[in-house]
């Protein structure tokens, strides 16, 4: 048996790492096995380029979307695809859309050529939903007081474009991406994200 593969997605400070805590215990009191991870990072080496991409200095705009995807091939090839073909259902906190949406369209690399990187880092394993939190930029500002790393110090500029690429890409892959109004309750939020994934087949 196949377990399911759900990423939270959004903005800096849109609340996605307590909406994928959320989820895993939901599931989890549900009977699932779940693994909670995230990216960059969820192995040795994509939190060694968790490291280096957002606590260092200038990174080029494709340099991130390379490291970005290595880091993103060693969590498929260790964690990810691992978990899901033993039946394990994967929660992670950020994976592909996200560079597509930084890299790709905040970025001005474009959604098509940050896919053609990510293509051999993936293999075809994509998340069977991608929840976008949409969360306005200003209000996401407000809420994520710091510290902040080399991406999220960028200011509301590129939060702002970032919103704008995942709203494309809910657009052109509405099978598997979902935007989720974001700016509610902890617990209001949860309940819109258990909803779109309990109607998962």
């Amino acid at each position: 048996m196949t377990g399911r593969f759900i990423a939270l997605e959004g903005i800096d400070g849109c609340g996605k790492s307590t909406q994928a805590a959320m989820l895993a215990d939901a599931l989890r009191a549900d009977g699932r096995d779940v693994v909670l991870t995230r990216e960059p990072g969820g192995t040795a080496l994509g939190e060694a380029v968790r490291n280096l991409l957002l606590n260092g200095e200038h990174v080029a705009p494709v340099s991130e979307a390379l490291l970005f995807a290595a880091a993103r091939a060693q969590h498929v090839a260790q964690v990810i695809r691992p978990a899901l073909d033993a039946g394990t259902w994967v929660l992670t906190d950020r994976f592909v859309d996200s560079s597509l949406a930084y890299q790709g369209g905040a970025r001005g690399l474009g959604i098509d050529e940050v896919w053609r990187i990510n293509e051999p880092a993936v293999r075809g394993c994509l998340p069977d939903l991608a929840v976008v939190l949409d969360v306005p930029a200003d209000q996401a500002a407000a809420r994520d007081t710091g510290p902040h790393d080399r991406i999220e110090s960028e200011g509301i500029a590129l939060q702002e474009r970032v919103a704008a690429a995942y709203a494309e890409l809910a657009l052109r892959f509405p099978e598997r991406v979902v935007l989720v109004p974001g700016t509610g309750t902890a617990a209001e939020v949860h309940a819109l994200v258990t909803a779109h994934v309990r109607r998962l087949p």
